[in-house]
């Protein structure tokens, strides 16, 4: 006779069938804790904290909205403080890296504990908005210019801005010169143009961050330029083209070295660029270029960034995100007011960026 095969009732089994599921549940929690913690070393969540220029906000900010939206984990917070604040703050670092549209000078550039680099992120221009109603294409000289900021033209109908605007009736009306009352790299970009255009500017005011102003009122950020000149009517003002754009203010043609009037544009912009090269700190100044249809009041922007970082993962994550804006970053700039970099000095960042590292480690491939 055949043995009849034991026969196992439901309640029989369930102690084995807890033990079976425990057992695999168990296995199956250490191999995905210890995938979790080799993802999280790539794939972890990162903050990283900029600071500085106002100049190329609304570009920085369309940048980092972006990149978090194809890097969820990586989160950039940048606060619009002035050329002035960012270079304050990289210095002292409490920032992972700083902005300013004007390089760094000796000075400043021997606070920094290790070293510094300038990165050119974008191209811009200064746009001259002035408050006339109803008057369109202001053309302005290089001379009105200076002398209405050096305090020497006080009324719109000067004969000095007057030769340049036959068939404009110009009005009886005062200038209120506005300028920027912080730390900006705009004002460095402004007055750096100036100083090169006239002496008197030169010798009398100079070129810096911050100046002396021989009359005007002050406002703070382009935000704030932008709306002292939007509420005041007669007033002038320096502000980035996109911020005047936006505000929907009145820009003057500016008279170039070629003898050319024009406003900041794309075309323009990037003209003035063309005209000079970068050298090896990759910063230069490209305000009042000799080339044919460069706007006067072009700059370059700049990310500032230690070469070695103590941070392996911000460093990385830093790193591949001004890669990232170097290439797909440029294609966003031009909706936004702002001129993409030249190849030439696109190659000239790549090469750059591949020195950033944490120690030994570099922090691209």
């Amino acid at each position: 006779m055949k043995a009849k095969a034991p026969r196992f009732s439901r309640r029989s089994l369930a102690p084995v069938l807890i033990a079976l599921v425990a057992f695999l549940l168990a296995g199956c929690k250490g191999s995905g804790e210890s995938g979790g913690e080799k993802a999280s070393a790539t794939t972890g969540d990162v903050s990283l904290n900029g600071a500085g220029a106002t100049f190329p906000y609304p570009l920085y900010s369309k940048w980092m909205s972006e990149y978090n939206k194809q890097n969820p984990n990586v989160k950039i917070n940048y606060q619009s403080i002035g050329s002035g604040g960012g270079i304050r703050q990289i210095l002292a670092g409490t920032v992972d890296f700083g902005a300013s549209d004007a390089p760094m000078s000796d000075s400043e550039m021997k606070k920094a504990p290790h070293t510094l680099h300038h990165i050119p992120a974008t191209l811009g221009g200064v746009a001259v908005a002035y408050n006339l109603e109803g008057l369109k294409d202001l053309k302005l000289s290089s001379e009105a210019l200076a002398g209405i900021y050096l305090g020497n033209i006080t009324k719109w109908n000067d004969a000095k801005i007057a030769e340049t605007n036959d068939g404009l009736t110009l009005p009886d009306q005062d200038i209120t010169v506005v300028y920027r009352s912080d730390g900006s790299g705009t004002t460095s970009v402004f007055s750096d143009y100036l100083a090169k255009v006239s002496s008197d500017w030169k010798d009398k005011v100079g070129v810096g961050k911050s100046l002396k102003w021989p009359k005007g009122l002050g406002a703070k950020g382009n935000e704030g330029v932008t709306g002292q000149v939007k509420t005041t009517k007669g007033a002038i003002g320096y502000v980035e083209l996109a911020y005047a754009i936006t505000s929907k203010l009145e820009v003057a043609a500016l008279k170039n070295k070629s003898g050319e009037f024009l406003k900041p544009s794309i075309d323009a912009i990037t003209a003035a660029a063309a005209g000079e090269a970068l050298p090896d700190s990759l910063t230069t100044s490209i305000t009042d270029s000799p080339g044919k249809g460069a706007y006067p009041i072009s700059s370059y922007s700049y990310l500032l960034v230690y070469e070695d970082t103590k941070d392996t993962t911000k460093g990385e994550a830093l790193a591949k995100f001004i890669w990232w804006a170097i290439h797909d970053g440029q294609k966003m700039a031009g909706a936004l007011h702002y001129a993409p970099l030249p190849d030439a000095v696109v190659k000239q960042v790549e090469a750059r960026l591949k020195t950033l590292k944490a120690g030994a480690k570099t922090l691209l491939p």
